[in-house]
């Protein structure tokens, strides 16, 4: 299965809390940390709600 490398890029604070909530359970902290992730629909799908906060890119 593909890996995704999510790196936050921009800061969670004053957001949404939804989107706030995504991004800790992810795994991102501050910015610039970066998690490895399973590439599966649920990923996509959270990735999708805050792509204007994080890089994603594939690893092989």
């Amino acid at each position: 299965m593909a890996k995704l490398k999510i790196t936050l890029i921009r800061s969670a604070a004053h957001r949404l809390p939804a989107q706030r909530t995504i991004v800790k359970e992810l795994g991102l902290g501050r910015i610039n940390s970066s998690v490895v992730k399973n590439d599966d629909p649920a990923t996509r799908g959270a990735i999708v709600k805050i792509a204007h906060l994080v890089n994603v890119e594939e690893v092989k």
